[in-house]
């Protein structure tokens, strides 16, 4: 199978994945989410990365993604869950729980790269139809083989009770069907 983690910063899923960022980090394939060698894959995996980007930026790239997939392959996205958060800052009425996940700065190289947008699930099921996937569904980290790796699509509130706790992360896939 092969599998490819866009945007995995410091995490290596291990030899059986393909792992792209703009870090430096050294398990990476390569540095290009908007350009790449790989195709035919079965699983294109993106956790908290296409809210980097605004709409008019992340359909084509979804779109390109798409063209990677072998047909009946999944695109597995996970985002900062919009209404989670927002359902949170209306239960405390405390801002900085919010900000971060919802605002949230990542040093990349020489810059600063911010979040420039947020979805819910029918944001995030729409433009993954409009970028051409079919079967847009839920998945759940406990189902997934790369679940055994912590990374934010297992945010939780509070952070790491993943028992008690509420998922902050929208987590959603989709099929390539051609």
């Amino acid at each position: 199978m092969k599998k490819l983690n866009i945007g995995c910063g410091k995490r290596n899923f291990g030899d059986e994945w393909l792992h792209i960022d703009g870090g430096d980090f050294t398990h990476l394939d390569h540095n290009n989410i908007f350009d790449f060698p790989y195709e035919e894959l079965d699983l294109i995996y993106a956790s908290h990365l296409i809210e980097y980007f605004d709409r008019q930026e992340v359909l084509p790239l979804l779109k390109y993604w798409k063209t990677k997939l072998k047909p009946g392959g999944i695109l597995r996205i996970a985002v900062p869950n919009f209404v989670a958060w927002c359902d949170l800052y209306k239960e405390t009425n405390d801002i900085s729980l919010v900000l971060g996940p919802l605002y949230g700065k990542w040093p990349m190289k020489n810059k600063i790269i911010y979040h420039k947008t947020a979805y819910d699930e029918s944001s995030l099921s729409e433009v993954l139809s409009l970028a051409g996937f079919s079967n847009v569904r839920f998945w759940d980290w406990r189902e997934v083989d790369h679940g055994k790796f912590d990374d934010h699509s297992q945010s939780y509130y509070p952070h790491m009770d993943k028992t008690e706790g509420r998922l902050m992360s929208l987590n959603m896939e989709a099929e390539n069907v051609v």
